[in-house]
């Protein structure tokens, strides 16, 4: 017997993913907190998107970074499934709680009060739905119809990761020249050139950034 495809309401996944906090919003606020005016869209987190061992999967970015002042929210393509205990319901309710707490609360106890209050369970910096809130997400799920996405697969990505690139430092004088990471010139200044005991010159290029070579994948 085949699988009969779940209906969808919603061309794309900003649609969806709007209605799904309008759908939530109630939850929120029978608790006691009101969910601000948001943007949301499915978009890689601006760090640890790809990682394997800690992998992000939503990010909520505060009002203060904003231009219009909302602040605005990003779950993570690698998510497809709508109503899991991880999905993309459960890390959607994570981020509006940062929101409407802000996110300089981190995910402390102000965080973790408003985190329990509309039931995600387990730990604050991971959290995922608890057996009350996979009721409502069911609920949800359902009015909304299938999330319209399809997850991207992490393996198949067009950017390859770089490997750690060693800068060229050189002395002025004799042209004496050496290779070192970032990290090191950052960390201890530029090496010496064994001839004058001068400190060597060197320009770090535009596309190395502070997490070359120490990812988390």
């Amino acid at each position: 017997m085949s699988k009969t495809k779940l209906h969808t309401k919603y061309e794309t996944r900003e649609a969806w993913l709007i209605a799904a906090i309008a759908a939530m919003t109630p939850r929120f606020e029978s608790k006691n907190y009101k969910v601000p005016t948001l943007r949301v869209a499915c978009g890689w987190p601006s760090s640890r998107a790809l990682s394997r061992k800690k992998r992000c999967l939503g990010e909520c970015w505060s009002k203060e970074s904003s231009t219009d002042k909302k602040p605005q929210i990003f779950i993570s393509p690698y998510l497809d499934e709508a109503a899991s205990d991880t999905g993309v319901l459960a890390t959607l309710v994570h981020e509006v709680v940062h929101a409407v707490v802000g996110n300089k609360e981190g995910h402390n106890k102000v965080f973790g009060e408003c985190a329990r209050a509309v039931g995600l369970a387990g730990k604050l910096t991971a959290t995922e739905a608890g057996p009350e809130l996979m009721q409502k997400m069911k609920t949800w799920s359902d009015a909304l119809g299938e999330y319209p996405h399809a997850r991207l697969d992490l393996f198949k990505s067009p950017v390859k990761k770089q490997t750690t690139r060693m800068v060229k430092a050189e002395c002025g004088d004799c042209g004496y020249t050496v290779r070192t990471s970032r990290k090191w010139l950052e960390e201890a200044g530029a090496p010496l050139c064994p001839c004058n005991k001068k400190s060597m010159g060197f320009e770090i290029p535009d596309e190395l950034d502070s997490d070359e070579g120490e990812g988390d994948e």
